[in-house]
């Protein structure tokens, strides 16, 4: 059976549901994207309006912002100087980076301290510190950078990157190297929240650098400078294209001190390997020539921030380098505390200069033997050969006829049991005991038996080099006592104090200080050949016996060292005080101030020659005559 071919010509179309239905659909699509196109009109429409008319000032301020960069120009610090004008403390140019508060996102605080080989939470907690301050303060977190950290810093400082990163270039602190001078200088540090919340500091910001300790810190104002600024237009990646703007920073001003550093260097020369102190004074106006406490620490390590191990192994070094001896250490003075005793028993009529007692090696009092420290004894004894020869049992003697009160009353005067007032920070004002002062520390009364002990310099008697120094320095210039001072600010001299003495009794006492260096007594290690050199020698125990008797053998409890000198006799321009701890004997001591007193002297002789006449004959040329001196005038 045949099929019927199919005429799909007239073949009726088929028409679906959805095209049956387009008019429809076509409509509902129209009216979406016309209420779509509204609502975006009006969207911009409201913005362009919160643009450009109603918040038309902020944003225009923001966007200024955005290009528009105020960058701090730290001022340097002014330079520390010596009495000559050679530099002590300076300053060098490198790098500081800080985090713009504006810019940063919390989100790359981490790899900004991974690439800089920070600690994360340490860098998380400054960033924290700056909470509660205004947002232009800008956050600093690594002074003077290396060539990696640069690198580091350049090619990550863009907008999309760490935008927050901005390098600033600053003046920085050059200290001396090993520790030279250190508890003199002091140092600069980043100031703390302790700090910020004190007075003192009350001007002072986040992340300033200030004054820390010594010189640094008490000049901190004078040293400081005023910061400038410098406004410049950045493009995305935060490169400047134009400065708009620079206010210059005005440099801190340079501290002359009273300090020569010939001096200096040989005391810290003769103080190396040991520990203590050397302080040098011009007695006749309180200039301090020399100023050493050792060990020291190096205060390039405190530029900006100390590594954390760096500080935990300064605060945990046994011979504590952090602790300025010189104006802080407090111990017994030992027998440079016998003149003082001796001019206390002259003055008060207790004792003559021909008193005299038999020492055989020691000697009983109140039921307890005293000891002298030369065991056969010294013979018979007056108030010379005693402090030339530092005879203990003439001394305990002496103590107990003046008696405890007459000993503090001049001890004071001397200067003792009170800060003198130099310029520098933390000093100590040690003890002097007296009646009086033992009622007010421990409610006791004072029993004659300790003023045995006292009268040598033991017992509960502190003092530090700087007041021994000081002390000295008063009792030369006949009674009058000098403010000590670093600073040589150019203005005249300040008496701290005067005191009546009868100028007889004084010279007894200088006269057997002389005695003790050049007379065969316990300073003949001072000796110098041209030098007239005064002093007195000091051995102090540490300890009480009974606590001796149990460390025997232990180095940091071995007697301490002193020695105290001037020169010279008959006018004295120099007095020298040194600290040797631990070094058992006074006459260790002896050799630390005759070499400053040397060097004193030394210098000013070369000071007084005549400069050498000048080599004319490296003038001539051959075949040339020797220039010609213009008129009324001499070759130099």
């Amino acid at each position: 059976m045949s099929r019927i071919p199919e005429d799909r010509e007239h073949e009726a179309p088929k028409v679906s549901h959805f095209l049956r239905n387009d008019t429809y659909y076509g409509a509902v699509q129209i009216a979406i994207f016309q209420y779509v196109s509204v609502a975006v009109f009006v969207f911009l429409l409201a913005g362009y309006w919160d643009l450009q008319v109603r918040n038309e000032s902020l944003y225009n301020t923001k966007a200024l912002q955005n290009q528009i960069k105020s960058l701090p120009m730290p001022a340097p610090r002014g330079r520390i100087l010596d009495r000559e004008g050679r530099v002590i403390v300076d300053n060098h140019a490198s790098y500081r980076l800080v985090l713009s508060r504006e810019n940063l996102r919390e989100e790359h605080v981490e790899p900004i301290a991974r690439g800089l080989d920070l600690d994360a939470d340490d860098l998380e907690a400054l960033v924290r510190r700056f909470d509660r301050r205004p947002s232009y303060y800008t956050i600093p977190i690594k002074e003077e950078l290396t060539a990696a950290e640069l690198a580091f810093v350049e090619a990550h400082r863009n907008a999309q990157m760490f935008p927050e990163m901005e390098l600033i270039k600053s003046q920085f602190r050059l200290y001396p190297q090993d520790g030279f001078a250190s508890h003199l200088s002091g140092y600069v540090g980043e100031i703390s929240d302790a700090e910020l919340n004190s007075p003192e500091w009350a001007s002072h910001n986040p992340g300033d650098l200030i004054g820390k300790m010594g010189v640094e810190r008490y000049n901190n104002e004078s040293l400081t400078g005023i910061d400038g600024q410098r406004q410049v237009r950045v493009d995305n990646r935060m490169n400047t294209r134009e400065v708009l703007g620079v206010k210059p920073a005005v440099a801190g001003k340079d501290l002359r001190l009273t300090i020569d550093l010939d001096l200096q260097t040989v005391a810290e020369l003769a103080m190396e390997g040991r520990k203590g102190a050397v302080v040098a004074i011009v007695p006749a106006t309180g200039e301090v020539l020399a100023f050493v406490s050792t060990p020291g620490y190096d205060p390039n390590h405190f530029v900006g921030r100390i590594k954390p191990q760096e500080w935990k192994a300064l605060t945990e070094d046994p011979h504590k380098p952090l602790f300025n001896r010189a104006l802080q250490s407090q111990l017994a003075p030992g027998s440079t505390f016998k003149p003082i005793v001796a001019l206390a028993a002259l003055e008060s009529g207790a004792i003559d200069e021909n008193f005299s007692v038999h020492c055989n090696g020691g000697a009983t009092f109140f039921g307890r033997y005293f000891k002298c420290h030369k065991k056969g004894g010294h013979g018979t004894v007056s108030l010379h050969k005693g402090l030339a020869q530092s005879c203990d049992v003439y001394f305990y003697n002496v103590g107990l006829r003046a008696g405890i009160d007459t000993i503090a009353k001049y001890a004071e005067m001397v200067g003792y049991g009170r800060k003198t007032g130099i310029d520098l920070p933390g000093e100590k004002e040690g003890v002097v005991p007296s009646s009086a002062w033992k009622i007010r520390t421990f409610r006791e009364k004072w029993y004659e038996g300790e003023t045995v002990s006292v009268a040598i310099g033991q017992g509960a008697t502190t003092v530090t080099p700087l007041q021994m120094a000081y002390a000295y320095s008063g009792l030369v210039n006949k009674g009058v006592w000098m403010r000590p001072h670093v600073v040589d600010d150019g203005r005249k001299p300040q008496v701290d104090h005067t005191a009546e003495i009868n100028p007889v009794n004084l010279a007894k006492v200088l006269d057997g200080m002389c005695g003790v260096v050049n007379e065969g007594g316990t300073g003949a290690a001072a000796r110098l050949p041209d030098i007239v050199l005064c002093g007195k020698t000091g051995s102090a125990q540490r300890a009480s016996n009974d606590l001796l008797k149990t460390k025997q053998g232990q180095a940091e409890f071995k007697d301490d060292a002193w020695f105290v000198g001037f020169a010279t006799r008959d006018n004295p321009e120099i007095v020298v005080a040194a600290l040797f701890e631990n070094g058992e004997h006074g006459p260790l001591a002896a050799p630390i101030v005759r070499d400053v007193v040397k060097a004193y002297y030394d210098k000013k002789s070369r000071q007084k020659q005549p400069a050498p006449a000048p080599n004319l004959s490296a003038w001539l040329t051959p075949g040339k005559p020797a220039p010609a001196a213009e008129p009324g005038t001499r070759p130099r």
